[in-house]
C-alpha cells in the first residue's frame, strides 16, 4: 500500500507541477478548461489515496472481528481433542468421532491419597522385624459427562467443525496422528484465510497470507495444534488469544 500512495502523491505533485506550467506558459484561452482538467485529475488522485488507506483500515477491522470468531471455534476444537486424548490417550482426525465423544464420554474424577504399608520383601529380609513403604491410593470418586465439562447446555459443539464467514459448507481441516519420535499423539485443526477472507479484496488477501509479524496471524492459514510437533496451541497473537 506504501508503493501505491507514494506513487499516487508522486502524481499529484506533477500534477501541481503541470498546472503551474500551463498556468506560466500557455495561452490564456487555453488555460481554463487545462487548469480544469488537472485539478480534477489531482481530486481523483487524492481521492485514490484516501481510498487505498480507508479500504486497508476497513480491511484489517473486518479481518480481526473475523479472526476472533474463528479462533473461538479453534479454541472449542482444541478444547474437544484435549478432552479426547484424557480419555482414549488419542486425538481424533474426524470431527463425527469428535462430536459424537462430547456427546457420549465422561471424565473419571479420582482422588490421591498417600498411606503407608507394610513392605513384606523388606520385612522377611529383616527377620521379621516389621518395614513399611509410602504408596498412592487412587480412588475413583464418580464420573463427569464431558459434554457438562466443557459446553454445560450449549450445543456449539455440534457445529465448531464449521468455519465462520466462510461459504456454506467450508470445514476445518482437522488431521490426528502420533510423532514418529517418542509416539507421542498429535492433532491439528486449520483454515486457510482467504476461505474467511473470501468476499474481499484479492490483492489484500494475499499480502495478509503474506504476513509476518509478532502481532499478528502469521503465514496463510490460522491453525490450532501441529502435526510436526506436540504443540497444542494456536498460532495467533496474545491480542487476539482465546487461550
Amino acid at each position: 500500500m506504501l508503493n501505491v500512495i507514494l506513487v499516487v502523491v508522486g502524481l499529484i505533485l506533477l500534477t501541481i507541477g503541470i498546472v503551474w506550467l500551463i498556468d506560466k506558459y500557455v495561452p490564456k484561452k487555453l488555460k481554463p478548461l487545462l487548469n480544469l482538467v488537472l485539478w480534477a485529475l489531482i481530486v481523483f488522485l487524492g481521492y485514490i489515496t484516501f481510498m487505498s488507506v480507508y479500504g486497508e483500515i476497513k480491511f484489517n477491522k473486518l479481518k480481526n472481528e473475523r479472526y476472533d470468531t474463528v479462533i473461538a471455534k479453534l479454541v472449542d476444537i482444541r478444547d474437544a481433542e484435549l478432552a479426547h486424548r484424557t480419555v482414549t490417550g488419542e486425538f481424533t482426525g474426524s470431527f463425527d468421532n469428535l462430536v459424537k465423544f462430547i456427546d457420549t464420554a465422561k471424565f473419571t474424577i479420582t482422588q490421591r491419597k498417600d498411606s503407608t504399608i507394610i513392605d513384606e520383601e523388606l520385612t522377611r529380609r529383616f527377620g521379621g522385624v516389621e518395614m513399611t513403604k509410602d504408596i498412592v491410593v487412587i480412588d475413583t470418586l464418580g464420573f463427569v459427562p464431558v459434554k457438562d465439562s466443557l459446553f454445560g447446555a450449549d450445543a456449539r459443539y455440534k457445529s465448531m467443525m464449521n468455519v465462520p464467514y466462510a461459504k456454506e459448507g467450508t470445514k476445518f481441516k482437522l488431521q490426528a496422528g502420533r510423532l514418529e519420535e517418542g509416539n507421542i499423539p498429535v492433532f491439528e485443526a486449520s483454515v486457510d484465510k482467504a476461505l474467511i477472507l473470501w468476499d474481499q479484496d484479492v490483492n489484500l488477501v494475499a499480502k495478509e497470507k503474506e504476513v509476518v509479524s509478532v502481532d499478528e496471524v502469521n503465514g496463510p492459514t490460522i491453525k490450532v495444534g501441529s502435526m510436526e510437533e506436540p504443540y497444542t496451541k494456536g498460532n495467533w497473537p496474545k491480542n487476539l488469544s482465546k487461550d
